[in-house]
Parts: C-alpha cells; structure tokens; sequence
C-alpha cells in the first residue's frame, strides 16, 4: 500500500503560508529578532513591515526554529501521515539544517530531513519535486536520496541595490564598501550549492542585469544543456521589496529567454536580511521529479 507522506519546508522557501494550504504542505515560519523582540515570517511579519524596519536600520538578526517547533510540527504531522519529508534551507547558509537532522534520529527514520543546498526559488522547487515523486508512489527515504542527488543542479545570481547589509554582516569591508557606494558598484553574487559568493561587479543595476541574464544563458547552454533539452529545466526570478522593478526584470527575463515560464517571487526575508532592499535574482534548477 502506497505511504501517506507529509513535504514540510521553512519559509526560507518563500513559500506563504496560503500557499502552502493551497499545495497541502506545511511551512514552518523561521524566527527574526527586530530590537530584541521575536518576529515569525508570514505570521506576525509582513514583507511590508520588514522592509520598513529594515530601511530604518533597526537592529535585525535571523534565527532557526526551536527544536520544540520542529519536533512538535512534526509528531503533529505523524498523526496523520506515515512518514514526513523535511525540505529546510541549504546547510551551508544556515545550521537549520544540521540541527533537524540531528533531531529526526530519535524518529525512527520517519522523518526524512533533505540537505539539498537549495534555498528561496530553488528550494521551492524541490518542494513542488517532493510533492510529485509523493503523489508518484515514492516513499519518504526515495524522496530525500532523489533530492539530494540532483542538489547542485541549480544556479542563482542576484545584484544587490547596496553594500550596506553585506558589509553588516561581514561579507565585505567597510572600506569596500564605501568605495563600491562612490563609484556606483553594484555586485553581482551567485549561489551554486552551499555559499553564497562574488560573481562580477558592475557600474549600475543595468550592467549588472545584463551580466546576470548572460551568465544564466551560458549555465543552461552548458551546465545544464541536456536537461533543458529534454525540458527538465525551470527558470525563476525573485525580488526584495521593489515589485515595481521586478516588473521591468521579468520582461527583460521574458525577452532574454522566449518560451521558457517562469514565476517572480519574493525573496525569502532570511536571505534579503543579508543582501538589502532591492534586490534582483534570476535562477535556475534542474526537476527532479522528471527522474526515472
């Protein structure tokens, strides 16, 4: 008899929690602190509210979800389903992931807990995999082993509008970035995998569009030529508190790549709490759930 399987991600996914009723899935909100005080993503924090008290500078950090909120979501979940799918942001940008790992041993391997270095659009397409290799008659331990299989095969490049937030958080000196501010730099970052990184730099956001759109038609006419071949490939976009500008990025995406669909979602809070307003991010992964 076919298992009855439960997919939860976080809403690093940046998938909502409507969303998420509507696919039958669970998110589970990951905690800010704003001024000492605990915030959860999509429940008592709005996009709109964050942007507001992010461009306020007010003293941000992120947070994981207690072990309690994991294990408790889960044997909620166990009720009534055979086993759970855990699909949490990429290891390497986060220890959200080690910890569930760590959790989901005492379940007696009814808990499967995905380390697929994906995160915001990627990782919400390992959620939409998740949930069709599920419908398909695959068991939780499938799921995870397929996921995990095809992690890398995902590409994402974002602009930041400011150094501001990377200088914040470490990622780039002081001294850097007031010079990137002087000479209008606008740097161009990419995820593949575990870290986030440096890609190119750009004077102005219209160089660095540009430099994102080329490096993605290289990625699929390279890296990921067979699978978009055999229309394996989905293309994403994502934004950080602009939807005006994000309107021009998806018909400049449209333009860059005719006949491939895509979707334009809000970035994640997590990841725009290091990067800043403004942001714009174009991405690629690979289905997994066309694998046979």
């Amino acid at each position: 008899m076919m298992k009855k399987i439960a997919i939860m991600t976080d809403s690093n996914s940046g998938i909502t929690q409507k969303q998420a009723e509507e696919l039958g899935i669970t998110v589970l909100p990951m905690p800010f602190f704003i001024n000492g005080k605990m915030y959860l993503e999509d429940i008592d924090l709005t996009q709109e509210d964050f942007y507001r008290q992010l461009t306020e500078d007010e003293e941000i950090s992120t947070s994981q979800p207690s072990p309690a909120d994991l294990t408790g979501t889960w044997k909620r979940l166990l009720k009534d389903y055979d086993e759970v799918v855990h699909i949490p942001m990429s290891s390497g940008l986060s220890a959200s992931c080690e910890t569930a790992t760590a959790l989901a041993a005492d379940f007696d391997g009814r808990v499967q807990v995905v380390n697929n270095q994906r995160i915001s659009v990627t990782q919400k397409q390992s959620v939409r995999d998740a949930i069709e290799l599920a419908a398909g008659g695959m068991d939780a331990a499938g799921i995870k082993e397929l996921l995990e299989r095809e992690s890398l095969e995902a590409s994402i490049y974002l602009v930041v509008e400011t150094l501001k937030y990377l200088k914040k958080g470490g990622r780039v000196t002081p001294a850097a970035a007031a010079l990137g501010t002087i000479l209008n730099l606008k740097p161009v970052l990419q995820i593949q995998g575990e870290k986030l990184d440096a890609f190119a730099k750009a004077r102005g956001k219209i160089k660095a569009k540009k430099i994102m759109l080329d490096a993605m038609k290289k990625d699929l006419e390279t890296r990921f030529a067979k699978p978009l071949a055999d229309g394996q490939m989905r293309l994403h976009a994502a934004y950080a508190g602009n939807p005006q500008e994000a309107k021009e990025w998806e018909r400049e995406i449209a333009a860059a790549f005719p006949g491939m669909e895509f979707e334009c979602d809000p970035l994640s809070l997590s990841v725009a709490c290091h990067v800043g307003p403004g942001v714009l991010a174009v991405a690629c992964s690979k289905r997994a759930g066309t694998l046979r």
